[in-house]
């Protein structure tokens, strides 16, 4: 219970986020922006923020890194199950698959600071440096068998590894901001927070999915329900504990990640019942996440 009060206001702030959406006249470019102000500038800021405020032991976090990979892995697996299951067509088989295992940064940014603190955040920016490249990878893959091109472009322009590479950087490197340079980035880091979950909430769509149902409620569990337990097990294994395990869970709990819409829209897919399973994973994982965070922390 103290967990899913914790977790509340950010919960709260992504329905204020689909509310005012739908209720003021701010118009699709107005939150167009806001997402890309976010996306670009501000998480970016919030990584570097957070890595370079604490100490990071780099062999210490590899099987914090391999229990989120192995999770995804797991994600993938059984994913994969739902096109000989529900019958899928190629091209919506390959929209739906991503949404088993691509995770939202912005809700498990802001839940790894409110849960975890600096470390938290610091922690889930190692993993989404290493999780992001390997969830476009695979979710390209699928959708274009020759777009590898596409892929590695996507990557090489996407601002959290950037922003986790120069964090990391910087701090084994034993760089200290000025502390004009270090209250720039905190503020920064401060308005991320607010401005993506309300970005998360502008993003819902609720309109009914494309004639697969079966196979968009399968697939949802598998990320709220089998990527988690998958963490839970692996991260058991390597032995982690505390802040590492924590995070790995919350990690593998996080719903699917909005960028998987626009992913199948832009490469010709099946966005319509992409676009339900990330709203249906967004509103249920406001009871799962606190459940998988409240569990995680009693082992």
């Amino acid at each position: 219970m103290a967990t899913a009060l914790l977790l509340l206001p950010d919960f709260t702030l992504i329905l204020l986020g689909f509310a005012l959406r739908r209720w003021m006249s701010l118009g699709d470019h107005f939150w167009a922006g806001v997402e890309r102000l976010v996306y670009f500038i501000l998480f970016p800021a919030l990584l570097v923020n957070a890595i370079l405020k604490t100490p990071l032991d780099l062999a210490a976090a590899t099987p914090l890194l391999a229990a989120a990979l192995g999770a995804m892995a797991v994600g993938m697996l059984v994913s994969w199950l739902a096109r000989p299951l529900f019958g899928l067509k190629p091209m919506v088989f390959a929209s739906v698959f991503q949404c088993g295992y691509r995770f939202n940064s912005y809700i498990g940014l802001a839940a790894a600071g409110l849960l975890f603190g600096t470390p938290g955040i610091a922690a889930l920016g190692l993993i989404i440096g290493i999780a992001v490249p390997f969830a476009n990878l695979s979710s390209v893959w699928m959708l274009a068998r020759h777009g590898e091109s596409g892929v590695w472009r996507e990557i090489a322009k996407n601002p959290l590894i950037w922003a986790t590479l120069t964090g990391l950087l910087l701090n084994l490197g034993g760089f200290e901001p000025p502390r004009p340079l270090g209250i720039f980035l905190g503020r920064l880091a401060d308005a991320s927070i607010a401005l993506g979950l309300l970005a998360v909430g502008a993003a819902l769509r609720l309109q009914g999915q494309s004639g697969i149902l079966g196979a968009s409620i399968y697939l949802s569990l598998v990320k709220l329900l089998v990527v988690p337990l998958a963490a839970v097990l692996i991260g058991q294994w390597f032995g982690l504990t505390g802040v590492y395990f924590g995070v790995a869970v919350l990690f593998a709990s996080l719903p699917t990640a909005s960028s998987a819409y626009i992913l199948a829209m832009r490469m010709g897919g099946d966005g319509r019942s992409v676009a339900w399973i990330i709203s249906a994973t967004t509103l249920a994982s406001m009871v799962t996440m606190p459940l998988w965070a409240t569990w995680s922390a009693g082992r």
